[in-house]
């Protein structure tokens, strides 16, 4: 069933990756459109090299608290009963496996690009579609994880997370496709995307199912939603579309307005270039 904090903190990790990537797929993109190439991870640039490896950081360091917190905090400590692994916490073990691949791809990521150890160095840097292979097995795991959520929970629950399926799905295509062709910008662009809508999702979760925004006719009863009437049940879905669809539509404004100013600040001449022989194709 999961909780509101249990929701939240995922949510916020993917919400920061998928917006940075995001905006810096767009800089890179309208820096130099034909040098183009996508990155599994995005540099901070400036600040004299200090945040250089923010986002692996952030991916890191937020993935292994969040292992804690299902590993350790959760189970309290509690693994086995009566010689079995403890049944009231399989869903906490579960999300630690999709975590620790987060956390393992962070983990190589920084070796690949930090460590000076000359045996490390035998096998290291990895080429970028391996981290590429690494991060889409990440998905592939929350991917797995969620489907079983979903056939496992019930009803309005179910639907929620069966439209999460729905984002990491685009996500994993879209990484994997990168593989094939690692210069395009709107793969690049997808991925970011679809991680931000991952994280506005798990907050939508968050605030539906075990917030303030349940919908009418439902509550959450003996760890389970439960519908009064089949009417609420319907209506709960539909209402779960129209927020999918807010978050959609949110996000490509969000993109649109971005890359208007990265262009206007960080724009090439070759994008104004391309800008200008497609408004002439246009008019003729």
């Amino acid at each position: 069933m999961g909780s509101f904090q249990g929701h939240l903190v995922p949510g916020t990790l993917f919400l920061v990756i998928g917006v940075w990537h995001t905006w810096s797929s767009v800089v890179r993109y309208v820096s130099n459109p034909k040098a183009f190439k996508i990155r599994v991870w995005s540099p901070v640039v400036g600040f004299g090299g200090r945040l250089k490896y923010m986002e692996l950081y952030v991916v890191v360091v937020g993935s292994f608290i969040d292992l804690c917190i299902e590993l350790l905090y959760s189970p309290h400590f509690r693994y086995f009963v009566n010689g079995v692994l403890n049944p009231s916490h399989m869903n906490d073990f579960a999300h630690s496996g999709m975590l620790l691949m987060f956390f393992i791809f962070g983990v190589v990521a920084l070796l690949n690009e930090k460590t000076s150890d000359a045996y490390v160095r035998r096998y290291l840097p990895l080429p970028e579609g391996a981290l590429i292979l690494i991060i889409a097995t990440a998905f592939l795991a929350e991917y797995l994880l969620f489907s079983n959520h979903s056939t496992s929970y019930k009803g309005l629950e179910s639907y929620y997370h069966i439209l999460l399926l729905l984002i990491i799905s685009i996500s994993i295509i879209s990484i994997l496709t990168a593989t094939l062709f690692p210069t395009s910008f709107p793969l690049d662009l997808t991925c970011g995307i679809s991680i931000t809508l991952q994280g506005i999702w798990f907050y939508q979760i968050a605030f539906s199912l075990h917030g303030p925004m349940m919908p009418h006719g439902c509550n959450l009863k003996d760890n389970e939603i439960i519908c009064k009437l089949p009417e609420n049940e319907v209506r709960g879905e539909l209402l779960a579309n129209f927020q999918l669809f807010a978050a959609v539509l949110l996000v490509f404004v969000a993109v649109l307005g971005s890359y208007g100013f990265a262009a206007s600040r960080y724009g090439s001449s070759e994008l104004m270039s391309m800008h200008a022989a497609t408004d002439g194709f246009e008019e003729d």
